[in-house]
């Protein structure tokens, strides 16, 4: 659509996720509209992100020291661990401050269609965390769809066998919503989930 280096940075811009066409394009039109875009402090950072950030040793979230700042932190539940996909999921709870226990990021879910299957997660990494009987609760809080339910399914079966309590987060209707607008299986789930008032 547009001649040369203009029209490479929409197509590369329009290759990260959740970006599409015109996502590119307004992106793009901005930095070339914007004098003020500091366009070399950009390309630092994403420099450094790539050189700087890696994941935690521990438990998978992204940090630039060997372990992530919540599993330095000697405040935190140590007998918790909330089960996540991805290190997204972790910022998503943390933003909450509900939960002050630690974090395992299992990198993906499984996902036959994709090719992921639990030995392609850090499925081992979680149960040599689990080894030394620390952990007494272990959330699962993987996403409520297809792949994170077949995830939640299988670590929950192979956590079976430990003398740990398995959780999973409670899913149903969101605040604000409509029961005439809700699924079949988020109503089903609301009814499940449902507790004494």
């Amino acid at each position: 659509m547009y001649d040369g280096i203009v029209q490479d940075l929409i197509d590369e811009f329009g290759r990260l996720p959740g970006i599409g066409p015109k996502s590119a394009q307004r992106i793009t039109f901005h930095i070339l509209q914007t004098p003020s875009f500091d366009v070399s402090r950009l390309s630092t950072l994403l420099g450094d992100v790539r050189d700087k950030v890696h994941f935690c040793e521990i438990c998978g979230n992204v940090t630039e020291q060997e372990r992530c700042s919540i599993c330095r932190d000697a405040r935190r539940n140590q007998t918790l661990i909330c089960v996540v996909e991805d290190a997204k999921d972790v910022s998503a709870i943390e933003r909450t401050r509900e939960f002050r226990g630690l974090y395992h990021v299992l990198g993906g879910s499984i996902s036959p269609i994709a090719g992921v299957g639990p030995d392609d997660l850090r499925i081992t990494q979680l149960m040599q965390r689990l080894a030394d009987g620390t952990v007494q609760e272990v959330i699962l809080a993987t996403n409520p769809n297809l792949e994170g339910e077949a995830t939640a399914t299988y670590l929950s079966r192979l956590l079976h066998t430990l003398e740990i309590s398995v959780t999973r987060l409670a899913s149903g209707l969101p605040v604000g919503g409509d029961l005439e607008y809700a699924d079949e299986v988020t109503l089903g789930r609301a009814f499940e989930g449902r507790r004494a008032l």
